[in-house]
């Protein structure tokens, strides 16, 4: 116990001798992995809310009908808010939708509505149906240019598990994927299919896109199952797997049914301090 509170407080030391820096332009995440339950959202929430924290302007995308994404934020999603499916579908701007999180300074969420779990089927007659969510951004970052608002460093995408036109939405407005992978059994399974739908998308639709980055969820140290996990996942994917891992962790999971982010609820846990690391490093990427 003593050794893990040592470890803890020099990594603390060594984050706050760290100042993140700006991009040069805004990177936008899409936040992806079709297997349910690795932690997508708690990832896109908590990362973005450690950059905001940093003094860095970040946008939360919500494009999953679940809105947990929102829920996390303390942002209104019922059905009566205009949400990200007005601007896919009604072609309502961005800006009109974007609230401002209550609890993080710079960080600002579209959230997502019940109403997104039909736009699928409506998706799909409409014009440049791929493009909608990148054509929405590019509106949104002139409108703010124009408004004299500083620009956004960080928009993330939190997506739905599936690989429906939500999510290619998604992949058509990012330049970089972020891939959240549970240290469990099943965490390679299924990552072959997430890559050649990217490698399609890449061919067809955004060449831009990338994988950028990797990051271990729900790891538990005590077990030799997910110190393998981790070695097999850095092995296929030196590049990508940050050195930051994302412990399980049950402030973490508490954070979001009191609206919060593991950022604001309980800053000094290890989870919130594992959160801040990856997004360090991101940053530094």
């Amino acid at each position: 116990m003593g050794s893990q509170l040592a470890n803890e407080t020099k990594r603390r030391e060594r984050l706050s001798q760290r100042k993140l820096r700006r991009p040069g332009a805004t990177r936008i995440f899409t936040v992806s992995n079709q297997k349910g339950g690795v932690g997508k959202t708690t990832t896109t929430v908590n990362i973005a809310a450690a950059l905001a924290a940093s003094g860095l302007n970040v946008l939360v995308i919500d494009i999953d009908p679940q809105g947990n994404a929102s829920t996390a934020l303390g942002i209104e999603h019922h059905a009566d808010v205009e949400s990200i499916y007005d601007v896919l579908i009604n072609d309502v701007s961005l800006g009109e939708v974007v609230r401002s999180c209550p609890d993080v300074e710079r960080l600002e969420c579209a959230p997502a509505t019940i109403h997104l779990a039909g736009a699928e089927i409506e998706l799909v007659s409409l014009v440049a149906r791929e493009q909608r969510l990148r054509r929405a951004i590019e509106i949104y970052a002139k409108e703010r240019e124009s408004q004299g608002l500083e620009r956004l460093d960080y928009i993330f995408v939190d997506c739905p598990p599936s690989l429906g036109l939500l999510t290619v939405n998604a992949f058509c407005a990012a330049n970089e994927v972020l891939i959240p992978i549970q240290c469990e059994y099943y965490a390679l399974e299924g990552l072959s299919q997430l890559l050649s739908n990217i490698e399609m998308i890449q061919k067809h639709l955004n060449a831009d896109l990338r994988v950028s980055t990797i990051l271990l969820t729900m790891y538990d140290g005590r077990t030799n199952l997910a110190a393998q996990v981790a070695a097999e996942v850095r092995e296929h994917f030196p590049q990508q797997v940050l050195a930051a891992v994302v412990p399980r962790s049950v402030r973490i999971s508490e954070a979001p049914s009191y609206q919060q982010t593991v950022i604001t609820y309980d800053p000094s846990s290890t989870g919130a301090l594992s959160y801040m690391e990856a997004a360090a490093e991101i940053a530094e990427r």
